[in-house]
């Protein structure tokens, strides 16, 4: 029977996509690897390849589409002796399969319920212990319709997944309660989701009658960062610790380094020592090493540190894993390559998922001192300011000048205490005013 291709999850974040580009047309063969399309995700556009093989009989979604929710039937794959005309677009018949990345497959399966047919499918259904049921579009709603409890059904298909067969196969059960319940919850989802992102465009369309102004359409990272951000101020209890950090031996430290490194071509900046810094830290206080996981925590033994990198439109957080172990020069190359790529969106999933702490630099933009916003499930993230002559104190008493640095740890009360974050952020000072000792 013709399988349907399914918009993929190729983020975890991603709800719903753009069809960027087909690289196939009606027709055409494909075979297990091939790529197939271009889809635009909240944070990168990615190449998208087919697990199975077969000929595209139909393409559902055309290409530029915004908006296309996961899980939505995108294109039609024929097996041998199949035809365009076995199609039925109006209610699928054939059992639908999400494509994805080979590395992204078990994260695509977990992705959200199907949509864009004739009669939708029920929502992903859950167990009674809130685990996520896998099953696919046509299975569910086969189980609607017989008032099947899916948490009662094994699933033959892959990754366990249920299928037709299996609710065909199965005895009605007592499902109503729970999935009236379900669909309560999720109609008051969305009204709660409006009432904290504040009016709706209507109402301040309103305010704004009879004066000027552009209407800006926002694109999924932007919705993304909204999203996540509104959520991490609302549900993380920060608090904030500051200091001053002197400069000037890592400054000096940072010229000689750079002059021994010149016939390399690698040249050293003030940002690399930081995230050196704050990776030996995480080591020298392995308990601030640390995410909050909903009921527990968990503690990280290599230093994985993300760095956010201001893009056009919203940023990446791309993580530098075990930077504890890596040369300042390698850090450096790496940083760059991240940094290089996120602004082109070209970042996979992998390399900006993760992490345990954040570092958030606008200090190369004049910003004296500011306070960031904690990147769930991290436990802290550092905000950087800009290095200023700044008047000290010497421990003669004597009046000097110093190149001083302030800095803010965002800290997530659930997973580090107020005496931990001060013994993190003390460490990471005590790494950049000595600089040397990084590389001990």
């Amino acid at each position: 029977m013709p399988t349907e291709i399914l918009m993929p999850a190729l983020s975890p974040t991603m709800e719903e996509g753009t069809l960027a580009k087909w690289l196939v047309k009606e027709g055409d063969t494909v075979s297990s690897g091939d790529i197939i399309a271009e889809i635009e995700t909240d944070k990168a556009t990615m190449e998208f390849e087919a697990v199975d093989e077969g000929t595209i009989g139909k393409i559902l979604i055309e290409a530029g589409s915004e908006g296309v929710k996961v899980n939505t039937p995108i294109a039609v794959l024929l097996e041998e002796g199949e035809s365009a005309d076995d199609i039925d677009t109006s209610a699928p018949k054939a059992e639908a399969k999400a494509e994805a990345p080979k590395a992204e497959e078990a994260k695509a399966a977990a992705a959200t319920p199907a949509a864009g047919s004739a009669t939708p499918a029920p929502a992903a259904p859950a167990a009674a212990d809130g685990t996520r049921i896998f099953a696919s579009p046509l299975a569910r709603r086969i189980a609607a319709d017989k008032g099947l409890d899916l948490s009662q059904v094994k699933g033959t298909g892959p990754h366990g997944r249920i299928v037709k067969a299996d609710v065909e196969a199965a005895k009605p059960g007592a499902a109503a309660a729970p999935a009236a319940a379900a669909e309560t919850k999720a109609a008051e989802a969305p009204k709660a989701a409006a009432m904290a992102s504040g009016p709706s465009s209507d109402a301040v369309r309103k305010m704004y009658e009879g004066r000027e102004f552009e209407e800006v359409k926002l694109d999924g990272m932007r919705k993304t960062v909204a999203s996540r951000l509104t959520e991490a101020k609302q549900t993380i209890p920060h608090f904030y610790l500051r200091k001053d950090i002197k400069l000037d031996a890592l400054l000096k430290f940072r010229s000689q380094l750079n002059k021994q490194l010149e016939a390399r071509g690698v040249k050293l900046s003030v940002n690399d020592f930081i995230i050196k810094a704050c990776a030996l830290a995480l080591q020298s206080v392995p308990d601030a090493n640390a995410v909050w996981a909903g009921d527990r925590i968990f503690k990280l033994k290599p230093s994985d540190v993300a760095v956010a990198v201001a893009i056009e439109g919203g940023l990446f957080t791309p993580v530098l894993k075990d930077a504890e172990m890596k040369s300042l020069s390698a850090l450096s190359a790496e940083m760059k390559d991240l940094a290089g790529r996120a602004r082109n969106k070209k970042l996979a999933p992998h390399e900006y998922i993760g992490g345990s702490f954040a570092i958030s630099n606008l200090g190369m933009y004049g910003i004296d001192n500011f306070d960031a916003v904690i990147n769930p499930p991290h436990g802290a993230i550092l905000a950087v300011g800009a290095g200023v002559k700044k008047p000290v104190v010497g421990a003669d008493g004597e009046l000097a000048v110093a190149t001083v640095m302030s800095v803010t740890l965002s800290v997530d009360h659930r997973v580090i205490d107020g005496a931990l974050g001060a013994e993190l952020l003390q460490a990471i000072a005590d790494n950049l005013e000595n600089p040397m000792v990084m590389l001990a």
